[in-house]
C-alpha cells in the first residue's frame, strides 16, 4: 500500500565544522515522519526548486524536468519504494501517451525533480513502518 507524504523539512548544515543535509517526509493523514540523509547539492536543488528561485542556466534537476517536458512525459508520482541496508530507493512514475512506466532513482533526485510542482509523493507502507 502506498501512503501519501509531503516534504516537511529541508535541513542544510554547511559550515567549516560540519556539512550535512537531510529531508524529512511526513505522512499526510497521520503522525509518522522520517528523515532521509541526502547530499548537499540535492538539498540545495530541492530548496531552490521548492522556493521557485530561478537560475540563469538549468541545473541538473532542472534539465531533467525540461527533458521530461520536451519528451511529453508527465511526472505522475514519486514513490519511495524500498529501504534496504539503511538506503532508501525511489521510483519516478512517468506517463507518456497514456502509458505508465517507472524509472529507478535516488529519493533525493526524484524529489528534486518534482520539487515545486504538484507531483504526489508516496512511501510504501513497509518502508514507512521500518523507517519510523
Amino acid at each position: 500500500m502506498l501512503v501519501p507524504v509531503a516534504l516537511a523539512r529541508i535541513v542544510i548544515v554547511d559550515s567549516e565544522e560540519e556539512k550535512m543535509s537531510m529531508i524529512v517526509l511526513r505522512e499526510l493523514d497521520g503522525e509518522r515522519a522520517f528523515p532521509i540523509i541526502i547530499g548537499l547539492s540535492e538539498a540545495y536543488a530541492i530548496d531552490r526548486r521548492t522556493k521557485g528561485i530561478p537560475v540563469s542556466r538549468p541545473m541538473t534537476h532542472d534539465l531533467i524536468a525540461r527533458l521530461l517536458d520536451q519528451l511529453d512525459c508527465e511526472l505522475e508520482q514519486i514513490v519511495i519504494s524500498e529501504l534496504r541496508d539503511s538506503t532508501f530507493y525511489a521510483k519516478l512514475v512517468l506517463r507518456r501517451d497514456g502509458e505508465l512506466f517507472e524509472v529507478d532513482s535516488r529519493p533525493s533526485d526524484a524529489i528534486a525533480i518534482g520539487a515545486g510542482t504538484a507531483t504526489p509523493l508516496f512511501v510504501d507502507e513497509a518502508v514507512l513502518k521500518e523507517a519510523c
